[in-house]
Parts: structure tokens; sequence; C-alpha cells
């Protein structure tokens, strides 16, 4: 089975949370997929476990004071890329990259001070894309019908 190619960013569909075009850079380096978003609250109703959080920033103007309420999948502690150990939820979600659709779990986390609101993760990689850091916005071009530079 051939896998596609991937670069180091690209920009992927999100359509349970309703993101279209959302800008992400892939990460081999990292285990898991994360999100940007804010005021993270997470509490329980009737035995179901849920997070509650406003997503993306004012560059995503569309979701400005819109909370999204979403099952919590797990928590788990995560050491961010300044070393720093953190708890965060992680919610199951589908991403729609390259036409096809895939369930993955992303983190919640403020990413505010990364160039990029998300992240792709081993998670999602491993045995689904092969990297190639040359290149960039694969997915996005095919959907677009845009030319890949070589």
């Amino acid at each position: 089975m051939e896998l596609p190619v991937i670069g180091r960013t690209d920009k992927i569909d999100l359509p349970e949370l309703g993101f279209i075009n959302l800008p992400v850079k892939v990460d081999t380096g990292a285990d898991s997929c994360s999100l940007h978003c804010e005021m993270i609250e997470y509490f329980v109703e009737e035995d179901t476990e849920y997070v509650r959080f406003l997503p993306l920033d004012d560059s995503f103007p569309q979701f400005k004071d819109k909370p999204i309420v979403m099952e919590c999948h797990t928590e788990k502690s995560i050491r961010s890329s300044n070393g720093e150990l953190q708890n965060r939820y992680f919610i199951q979600t589908t991403v729609k990259i390259f036409g096809k659709l895939y369930e993955t779990e992303f983190s919640l986390t403020n990413r505010s001070k990364m160039r990029y609101p998300a992240l792709l993760g081993r998670n999602l990689l491993n045995g689904n894309f092969l990297v190639d850091v040359s290149v960039k916005n694969l997915s996005y071009k095919l959907k677009t019908g845009k030319k890949r530079k070589l």
C-alpha cells in the first residue's frame, strides 16, 4: 500500500468542529496531535465526562466566543515543547486530509505563542503518511486544484 506524502505544513478540515482549511504543522517529534484553544473546562454530566473550550483565536473570528462542548476522550500528562509537564484533556474527532477521513485524538492546549493553531503528531501520521519536509500544503493543493511545486 502506497502512503500519501504529507509536507511540513498543510491545511486540514475538522468537520465535527466546523473547521475548514485549518493550518497545521506536521511534527514527527510529537506523540499526539494538538489544537489551540482557550478557557478549557472539564466537567461531568450524567456520568459522562466533557470538556468545554473556546477554539482558536482572533485569527479565526468566526469561532470567537462560541464554546465547543465535546466528550473528554482522556486526560494525559504531556511534556510540552519547552519541556514543561502539562495535564491535558483530549478529544476524539475526525480529520479530513487528502480527501480521506481519519479518526484521531487531539490534546487541547493554548498554542497562542506558536505559529500554527494545530499540530499533527505521530498518533495520526504513523501508518497513514510519509513525511517530506521539503514540501508543504500538499493536501490543500490537491483539494483546491493547485499544482505541486517541486
